[in-house]
């Protein structure tokens, strides 16, 4: 991938992006095989490579520089604020977008938050594509001050945006690394914004977890449903569920899904996708923390359980649970390598039967992970 960014040192958060992309893929690779060594696991599969540029379907951009001249990027390694609207891993049509929204707030002229000095109020700017390249914006600001003046200028630019349907206003008053606050203010649409995957419409709520990469992530989904379609299970649980898209890729009419996820919005657009599938009755989603409901959890033992725990791995209380309920299966989806090998650490009496590797992330050291896991 030619990056001007990248060659010119303005940004280096793609790290690996000057090693050829075999290479890339051999590293991780060879990580993630001396992470599992000490549990005896089978031959990797075959990795799932991703496409190298136009892969972001999620932009999180810190709004930097001056009310009448703001930019959308990041402050970089050398302390500069470098505007990142032009970065080739965003689709063209995402690229052109950015660029519009940056010179519009420009014209809004709000000043953006100072972290050094607690002033001004635009902090961020979050924008959501889906595959038919319509767009959830976001913007996450100090406080509620902003908003008369957004709303008011929002009609005129949606009408030359029409692929925007839907935008947002979250408010984070204070300074923390928590980007978002629990306020949100709807601006215009109904905030809903579809992902169709493997034919299955998955949704989105502002405040809803979805995959950065949306092609990585209709192919990961798919694994999982062909990986479990034939095992024996009648009752399985989806832990860090987010929007159901791996319990309702894995449903079948004879299996019943729990599906746990401490965000509300999240449940609420799992709950959506399986009423419009037609299988509401043979789902019970909740917005509940994992570890909380598995601890506490009176509806017997299931036998698959899923799980897609954020960085930070499923950690030692869970894994504890997880070994008390006793699942006959596991399917475990990571995105830190090194907290799945300390999960598998408190995972003893399980094995291995698959894994691969998904590169979900070209041209950085990270990567998703699939396993399969059988009680012994």
């Amino acid at each position: 991938m030619h990056c001007p960014f990248f060659e010119s040192n303005q940004c280096r958060s793609c790290s690996w992006l000057d090693q050829p992309y075999h290479q890339q893929l051999q590293n991780k690779e060879r990580q993630l095989e001396a992470l599992l060594a000490p549990f005896a696991p089978p031959p990797l599969l075959a990795s799932v490579s991703a496409e190298l540029s136009g892969f972001r379907d999620k932009a999180k951009m810190v709004v930097l520089g001056h009310a009448a001249a703001p930019k959308l990027g990041i402050i970089n390694h050398r302390n500069q604020a470098i505007s990142l609207c032009e970065c080739p891993l965003y689709p063209d049509d995402m690229q052109t977008l950015l660029g519009d929204l940056e010179r519009w707030l420009g014209h809004l002229a709000i000043a953006p938050y100072s972290i050094k000095s607690r002033q001004g109020e635009l902090k961020y700017l979050l924008l959501n594509r889906n595959d038919e390249g319509q767009y959830m914006l976001r913007l996450v600001l100090r406080s509620t001050a902003p908003i008369a003046d957004i709303k008011l200028a929002l009609p005129d630019f949606l009408a030359q945006h029409s692929e925007i349907s839907s935008v947002s206003a979250n408010i984070q008053p204070v300074a923390m690394a928590i980007i978002e606050g629990p306020e949100e203010h709807i601006l215009s649409g109904d905030n809903w914004l579809r992902h169709q995957l493997n034919g299955l419409n998955l949704y989105q709520r502002p405040k809803g977890f979805f995959q950065t990469n949306l092609d990585m992530a209709a192919k990961l989904y798919a694994t999982a449903a062909q990986w479990t379609a034939n095992l024996e299970i009648s009752t399985y649980w989806d832990l860090f569920c987010g929007s159901g898209g791996f319990g309702l890729h894995c449903l079948t009419p004879e299996r019943q899904l729990v599906g746990i996820e401490i965000e509300a919005e999240a449940i609420a657009c799992a709950q959506r996708s399986a009423n419009e599938l037609g299988r509401g009755a043979q789902v019970r989603f909740q917005a509940l923390d994992s570890t909380a409901f598995a601890s506490s959890s009176d509806g017997g033992a299931p036998q698959l359980i899923i799980a897609n725990p954020p960085r930070r791995g499923l950690g030692t209380e869970l894994c504890t649970q997880i070994k008390q309920l006793a699942p006959d299966y596991l399917l475990y989806s990571s995105c830190n390598a090194a907290t799945l090998a300390a999960d598998l650490s408190a995972l003893e009496g399980y094995r291995i039967d698959r894994v691969q590797l998904f590169d979900m992330f070209p041209h950085t050291a990270h990567y998703e992970v699939l396993l399969l896991l059988h009680r012994i």
